[in-house]
């Protein structure tokens, strides 16, 4: 899923003023405060569409990817997993 996030929102969780930073910001960061930071920040958005070719700049983390448009905009995509599922099968 991937969602539209507010910049300012995104960059003053992280102590950034750019988008430039926000890669060595999160490499200094232990793994779980990042995914947490994160996972809060999309949480209650909606989905939204992110054409990929308007893409200018991206940072992958875990799973997490943050995108940087062309009209400077930032999108989250939170990769879906499946291992989330608790569910198991019958034993007969």
């Amino acid at each position: 899923m991937i969602f539209s996030v507010n910049s300012d929102s995104l960059f003053s969780t992280f102590g950034v003023a750019h988008f430039g930073d926000l890669d060595l910001a999160l490499n200094t960061m232990a793994p779980s405060m990042v995914d947490y930071y994160l996972s809060d920040l999309s949480s209650g958005m909606d989905d939204t569409y992110l054409n990929k070719r308007n893409i200018q700049d991206s940072i992958s983390i875990g799973d997490f990817s943050i995108y940087l448009d062309y009209d400077n905009e930032v999108y989250l995509e939170v990769e879906e997993s499946h291992a989330q599922e608790f569910e198991t099968g019958s034993l007969w």
